[in-house]
């Protein structure tokens, strides 16, 4: 987990040097309940066990990131769920190795990252405001 490598902040800079925007973040510690709702969708693969204890191993740096086309972009910053399958230059791809040891879960849509965004945070918690920076990286519509 990119906790326990220090590895966040060299995280959240990929994604703040792209143009997103950071409205929420915590470090946590799921239970085993939270986490195998989290991945209920892959309770029938064969690593399901495997990630749900590996990410009990230690804290989870849950964050929110807003911005255009931010899934879908995201993933890409984060590179193939298979680390070896993941560019040089993604997050995946210059950090992790096997998949059992991502360091990083990004949602594969926009739908499940509102039911993940919901499970992680509580009302409130995700901040709403313009950054600074909003003119320099969008244009006008």
């Amino acid at each position: 987990m990119s906790e326990q490598r220090g590895l966040i902040g060299d995280i959240i800079s990929r994604f703040e040097k792209r143009g997103y925007k950071l409205v929420a973040m915590k470090l946590v510690t799921p239970s085993k309940d939270h986490l195998e709702k989290h991945y209920e969708d892959l309770s029938d693969k064969p690593f399901y066990k495997g990630l749900v204890a590996y990410m009990l191993s230690g804290p989870i740096c849950a964050m929110v990131w807003e911005g255009r086309s931010a899934v879908k972009t995201g993933r890409d910053i984060l590179g193939a769920t298979n680390p070896l399958a993941s560019n040089p230059g993604t997050i995946r791809g210059d950090y992790a190795i096997d998949v059992g040891r991502n360091v990083c879960h990004g949602s594969d849509s926009v739908d499940n990252a509102k039911k993940e965004i919901d499970l992680w945070f509580e009302k409130g918690e995700v901040l709403q405001y313009k950054n600074a920076q909003f003119d320099w990286i969008y244009e006008k519509p």
